[in-house]
């Protein structure tokens, strides 16, 4: 089963089945989006739900890293000076905003805050 998502056309995966399917496509639109801060684009806008397509959703630590991307992209300030916010090493703040590096969800938490912003975690039905 392919996978394919019309505002994302460099994410293409596919599964066994449909469970398998969803899976890979979480994986793939993660990895897929992480790009676009590294090529200066913009993250493309979601759009309403349309017949026959399946709305996936993002893993919640691709969606908190791709938020302190946009925050701190949005803020114009320098990554010395998130770390100075932060009270951290220069080193772990270009470690936080590197989209290939896995960062823990306080740290991000943290970073956000210090861009003033925080995170919202919600809950809904699995499709």
């Amino acid at each position: 089963m392919v996978v394919s998502f019309p505002d994302v056309p460099e994410a293409i995966t596919q599964g066994d089945d449909l469970a398998d399917a969803r899976a890979q496509a979480e994986e793939a639109l993660g990895l897929a989006l992480l790009t676009y801060p590294e090529r200066g684009l913009p993250l493309p806008k979601p759009r309403a739900k349309r017949k026959g397509l399946t709305m996936i959703a993002v893993a919640p630590d691709v969606a908190a890293k791709l938020a302190v991307l946009g925050a701190f992209a949005a803020t114009g300030i320098a990554k010395s000076e998130l770390a100075r916010r932060m009270g951290k090493d220069e080193k772990e703040i270009r470690r936080i905003l590197d989209p290939r590096h896995a960062t823990k969800l306080p740290a991000m938490v943290d970073a956000l805050r210090a861009l003033g912003k925080r995170l919202v975690i919600g809950v809904e039905e699995a499709a």
